[in-house]
Parts: structure tokens; C-alpha cells; sequence
């Protein structure tokens, strides 16, 4: 049952639910019918995960953060980075260090390493000022401190919640994460790309089905190009315009497709001679440390390149050369250039475009998905004029091509991933809502007779699924060396660990847990004054087994009942019984005992009345003769002992004879006569002692 609801909050409340924690909710906190600041919220059972961290690149300031006000980050158990792009990790400084987020924070190897690198230059590249900057370089070298590793196919728990992850493709580092909670898994994609390109693997596909695929649609149905037609594309178009003595702008992102497009160019630049003269710059502050990290991270690759790398370094590009900044730029004759950032909103990209935009001989290249709102957006339908970061316009006078190398999955790769998966619920992320419409719609029509549930909340909307929570317990080591024939009872200690169960033997524990067995030893001795025989007699009545043990094993005379707990003769007057505990061992020393006592109660007594016993006696009945006597006086004021050893009573003139010895009153007031009668019989209970009967 899957349904969608209006934003709301989700900060932790009390409230209980109707279907006791079964409830999951799914939120995007950020890409919900939009592409940037990918951020997805979740919650079951208790249990708080956050699906990336990052910016809208079309906004600045605050504006460009995920609605983290929805949550309560104190709340947050784990936070899952799939990889380093900005729109996916880049207000991970701002949520670790300026809100409450307490949690775990993991990612990849490769994307730890680029993250730092990445964001740094972010930082200072971003054209804002210092109160509005969402963060600065200290800040991100304390989230460093703060995040951790995974790789790939390795799970890890935390708070109850097991993940792992899978190869995405896309950029080096890229995850698809797994989550399971209680049960229920959920597959979180992130940008996947199924193509293999030059340097990276394809996406794999999970070996089981999740409940839940949350899937980027950022290429809804359209379709790519064969990759050879891309790539002859787009060194025609490069070849063509150095031709006629332009220059080529290529807006990247400074790392995963920059990589892909410089192997492609330094590898046609190697096979045209002609070109040799023709400079291709790498305008990125980020060139030599990235370059360094990719060639650290060369067996994350696809083994084209491990083989190449095997004789050379493929990223020691033998036509490409670094380009930290403008200044150090030679802007005379044919050039090309790859300059980040890919939206053309801000840095070197930005600053040459404003300088080659007028010009028809040259051309741009956009290689990538480009993002609503930015000005790469903007000029891929060729307007008349852009406008300049000092607010003045130009004429758009250059050539525009847009020549897709984005490596996100296309519909074909979107629909034989989910084809292989058939998850029952699917829900859309990253993607603009048009695109994101059109997907849905296919989809819908495509799983129309498996009852796929097809859903693409907007931001902040929640996704509200419920799951029947079915509670398995699995037999592991000694336990599960024989497979149980049907019917056969299994026996064992049954450990719960956040929602896993297993079954295993007692001497497993400490080798499957961190728990440990102990053994506890109970003795108990009870007063027996009969003959032993007499007990073991009346215990072989109860019990099938009752054994005798050898004198010099129990150190006297003894017996085994039940194969668990022994009986020792220990004195004339006591008897002692030992056993192990458990549950079975208790309830056969507790039927032991009841037994021992109830022939106690069955012996005869003779009981012998001494001139001692005899006087002491005498001593008690004198004692409760004056309590009485006092007890009668504080009750009724004026009472006297008369004749025969009656006692006179006397209250407002009315005059009562109690006889002690049998209780009978005497009085012409029957009221008085009635009050003494009860008074004087409550007194006698209270202070004469009930007698015992002896059987």
C-alpha cells in the first residue's frame, strides 16, 4: 500500500501510529520533480536515513540547500553519499557542521577523496559574498574528520539499519546503496549509468529484488546516441571549427566526464598529426590533484584502462596541458579548452564564453545533462543575446552544440534495469517534472500487469508505504550443519540483534554474538527428619528416574532425579538438594521440595508436656487475663471483678456481669449487653493465640 500525502513535517514526534511502526515514509527533501540538490529523506521502524547531500547549481545562498528545515537532523541515524558531484554532496559541510546532524556519515573511497578536492574549489570559485557562503574551507576539512568509508559489496550496520552498495558508473566512486531495515530493503540509485565508457564500468544489477527502487529520471524517455556517434560528433564539430581558425569552449564539471572527453581528445589529437600545433587547455584549479586521485583509484576502472595502465598512464596526457586561470591564458590563434563549472554560471568557463561569445568562428560544446535555471540552460536555444555578469548583454554570435556524453541512464537503461529488478514500488527522483511525467507515464503502461506502483513526489511530499513486518529467525553454525526433517523440533537460544534473529546453540554464542554463556549452580537445604528411604520411596511414585549414587561420588548417601538434580542425606534433621538451573532443572528441584515438605506435615508428632511447659503456660493465661482487663477499662471506663471472678461493668448507671471463663453477659440494658458481648469476644481472638491441631 503505497499513497502520497501534502508536505509536512518530518520531525520526530510521539504520536503513535495506527499500524505500530509499519509505516515507511519517503520524502525528497531536494530533486523531487527537479534536477540539483539531490536529498532524500526515509524513515521505518524508528529508523532515519538520508540519501545525498547537495546543491541546486542554477541558485546561491541558502537557496540552494535541500529543505532540511522538514527535518530534524539531530534525528538522522546514517547519511549515504552516492558520489562527489555538487548537486549530490555539496551541503554536506553545512548539514555536519551548522545543524544539529549527529549521526553516521559513509561513502565511497574514490568519492572521499574528490569530495575534498571538489568542494574546496566550490568554496572558492562561488561569486557570493562571505555572510552569504553556506561554508568555508574549515568547515569542510571537519567534515572529513567526520566521514566514513565503504566499499563496494562490503555491508555495515549501524542502529539496526544494514547497507551496502553497488558500482553505478557515472563518475569514479559512484554508489547505488541497498538499505534493509526489519526486512525490507530499499534500492537508493543515485546517477547510474549502464553504458560502459573509456574509463568506467557499467552499473551492476542487484542479484535480488528490493521493495523500493528510488531511481533518477533525469533523461525520462529519451534515448542516447551510439557512443561511436557521439564521439565522431563531437570531434567533427572540434576539428571543424580550429578549421576555419575558432576556438572550443567544453563547460564540464572538473571531474567524471572531463576524463571521459580529454581521452577522447588526446586520443584524436595523437591520430591527426595536423592537430599537433593546435593547443587543448584543462582549465581547472583542480587538474593536477584530480588527475592524481583518478590515477590512485585505476583498478575502480574498467579493464581497458587497467590494461592500458599496465604499459602507461592513460591520464598522462601527452596534448593536454593544465590551465590554472585566466591570467595564465594566451587567448591568440586556435584553442580548445574544458573549464568547469559544466552550467557556464560562474569561473573560467564563464569568463571565456564572455569573451568568445561574439564571435561565429567559435563554438561550444555542451557534453553534458545541463541543470534548469543556468545559463549553459539558456543559450541551448541559441537566443539573439546572454547577459554578462556585469549585467550588460552580448550578441550570441558563436556556435552551440549540444553533444550529450552525460553518463545517466537513458530510457532504454532505465527500463531493462527496473525489467531485471521488478520492484513492486517505484519512485522517481532527479528529474525535471515534464521528463519525469513522460518516464512515469511509460513505465506505468510498461508494468500494467505486474500492479508496479509508479510514484514522483515533489519536494517535501511524502511517500507514505506500509509493510507487514514478518519476523524470521535463522538457524546458523552447529544448528545448521543438518537441515531439519518436517515436523522436527529445532532446540537452541534464540539472540535478537536491532531486527535480525537467529538460532543458534548455546556453545555458538560467543563465537556468532558478543554475548557469552554461564552456568549457574543452585543448592538449597531443607529441614527432613525422616527416614531418607522413605523420600527416595515416595520420589520414585513422581518421577520415571531416580537413581542412587555411589557413596564415594556424593560423600554419603545420595540420589539422581531426573538426570538433574541431586538429593544428599546431610544430617538427622537435613537434607540438601543440588542442580544446574535452567528452566527444566528449576521445575523439577521446586516439585522436589514441595514434596519434602508435604511428608514433613504427614510425620506424627508426640508432643511432651513438661512442669516447664505447664508453668509457662500458667504465665501466658495470667498475662492475657490483664491485657483483657486493661482492653475492657480503655473501652468502657468503669470496670470492676466481682463475685465468682465476673467482671462488673459499669457505663451511665447501667450495669453489666461478664463472665471470662464463658463469655456470657448479664445485663437489663440489652444495648450495654450486646456492645460488652462483642467487645470482650473481639479482645479473646485478638490476644489468645489460635490452638494448634495436631493430625
Amino acid at each position: 500500500m503505497a499513497s502520497t500525502g501534502p508536505p509536512q513535517s518530518l520531525k520526530r514526534s510521539d504520536t503513535s501510529l495506527t499500524r505500530e511502526g509499519d509505516q515507511l515514509i519517503i520524502t525528497p527533501l531536494g530533486a523531487g520533480n527537479e534536477v540539483g540538490r539531490s536529498c532524500v529523506y526515509m524513515s521505518y521502524k524508528g529508523k532515519t536515513i538520508l540519501f545525498d547531500c547537495g546543491i541546486h547549481p542554477a541558485y546561491s545562498g541558502m537557496a540552494t540547500l535541500p529543505y532540511f528545515d522538514e527535518i530534524d537532523p539531530s534525528t538522522i541515524d546514517v547519511l549515504l553519499v552516492t558520489h562527489f558531484h555538487l548537486d549530490h554532496a555539496a551541503s554536506l559541510p553545512y548539514f555536519l557542521e551548522k545543524t544539529t546532524f549527529k549521526g553516521r556519515v559513509f561513502m565511497t573511497h574514490a568519492t572521499k577523496a574528490i569530495y575534498k578536492l571538489l568542494l574546496s574549489d566550490f568554496v572558492k570559485v562561488s561569486k557570493v559574498s562571505v555572510e552569504d557562503m553556506l561554508y568555508d574551507e574549515q568547515d569542510i576539512l571537519r567534515s572529513m574528520d567526520k566521514i566514513e568509508v565503504i566499499d563496494f559489496h562490503q555491508t555495515l550496520e549501524v542502529n539496526g539499519i544494514r547497507f551496502w552498495c553497488y558500482t553505478a558508473g557515472h563518475v569514479l566512486g559512484a554508489a547505488m546503496f541497498m538499505v534493509d531495515i526489519a526486512g525490507v530493503r530499499v534500492l537508493y540509485t543515485g546517477d547510474y549509468s549502464h553504458e560502459e565508457d573509456r574509463h568506467l564500468r557499467a552499473a551492476e544489477i542487484p542479484q535480488f529484488s528490493p521493495d523500493i527502487c528510488i531511481i533518477e529520471s533525469t533523461y525520462g524517455v529519451q534515448l542516447h546516441q551510439p557512443r561511436n556517434v557521439r564521439e565522431k560528433r563531437f570531434t567533427y564539430v572540434i576539428h571543424s571549427t580550429i578549421s576555419q581558425g575558432g576556438c572550443v569552449l567544453i563547460p564540464a564539471f572538473a571531474l567524471g566526464r572531463a576524463q571521459e572527453l580529454l581521452l577522447i581528445l588526446d586520443e584524436y589529437w595523437s591520430n591527426h598529426p595536423e592537430l599537433h600545433n593546435i593547443p587543448i587547455y584543462y582549465a581547472s584549479p583542480l587538474a593536477k590533484g584530480c588527475m592524481a586521485v583518478y590515477q590512485t583509484y585505476i583498478n575502480s576502472m574498467n579493464e581497458r584502462i587497467r590494461n592500458q595502465f599496465a604499459n602507461s598512464n592513460p591520464f598522462d596526457f601527452k596534448h593536454i596541458s593544465p590551465l590554472k586561470s585566466i591570467e595564465n591564458f594566451n587567448d591568440v590563434g586556435s584553442s580548445v579548452v574544458m573549464a568547469s563549472p559544466s552550467g557556464l554560471q560562474s569561473g573560467l568557463s564563464r569568463q571565456l564564453f564572455e569573451m568568445w561569445c561574439s564571435d561565429k568562428k567559435n563554438a561550444c560544446v555542451i557534453p553534458g545533462y545541463v541543470v534548469e535555471g543556468t545559463l549553459a540552460k539558456t543559450i541551448i536555444n541559441e537566443p539573439k543575446e546572454v547577459t554578462l555578469m556585469n549585467g550588460l548583454t552580448a550578441p550570441l554570435n558563436m556556435q552551440v552544440h549540444y553533444i550529450s556524453f552525460s553518463a545517466h541512464a537513458d530510457f532504454a537503461q532505465t527500463s531493462t534495469f527496473l525489467k531485471e529488478l521488478m520492484p513492486p514500488n517505484i519512485i522517481l527522483v532527479h528529474g525535471e517534472a515534464n521528463e519525469m511525467g513522460r518516464l512515469k507515464q511509460k513505465l506505468i503502461t510498461q508494468f500494467a500487469d505486474r500492479n508496479t506502483k509508479i510514484i514522483s513526489p515533489k519536494n517535501c511530499q511524502s511517500v507514505e508505504m506500509y509493510f507487514n513486518s514478518e519476523k524470521m529467525a535463522k538457524t546458523i553454525g552447529r544448528l545448521a550443519e543438518k537441515t531439519p526433517e518436517v515436523g522436527e523440533t529445532v532446540s537452541g537460544l534464540l539472540v535478537k540483534k536491532a531486527f535480525t534473529y537467529q538460532i543458534m546453540a548455546p556453545d555458538d554464542l560467543h563465537v556468532f554474538s558478543q554475548l557469552s554463556t554461564t552456568n549457574i549452580s543452585q543448592r538449597i537445604t531443607i529441614a527432613y527428619s525422616g527416614a531418607f528411604g522413605v523420600l527416595k520411596h515416595r520420589l520414585k511414585q513422581m518421577f520415571e528416574s531416580v537413581e542412587s549414587l555411589p557413596d564415594e561420588e556424593s560423600e554419603g548417601p545420595a540420589f539422581r532425579v531426573h538426570e538433574r538434580l541431586t538429593v544428599k542425606y546431610e544430617s538427622e534433621k537435613h537434607i540438601s538438594l543440588h542442580w544446574r538451573s535452567d528452566p527444566i532443572s528449576d521445575m523439577v528441584s521446586d516439585s522436589v521440595v514441595a514434596l519434602v515438605l508435604n511428608i514433613s506435615r504427614e510425620i506424627p508428632k508426640v508432643v511432651v508436656e513438661s512442669e516447664e511447659a505447664t508453668k509457662t503456660e500458667e504465665e501466658n493465661s495470667k498475662k492475657a487475663e490483664k491485657v483483657i482487663h486493661a482492653l475492657l477499662v480503655s473501652l468502657f471506663g468503669d470496670v470492676k471483678f466481682g463475685e465468682n471472678g465476673k467482671l462488673v461493668i459499669s457505663v451511665d448507671g447501667n450495669v453489666a456481669h461478664l463472665d471470662k471463663q464463658s463469655g456470657n453477659v448479664e445485663s437489663e440494658n440489652e444495648g450495654l449487653k450486646e456492645r460488652v458481648r462483642v467487645a470482650f469476644q473481639r479482645i479473646q481472638n485478638a490476644v489468645k493465640p489460635i490452638p494448634l491441631s495436631v493430625s
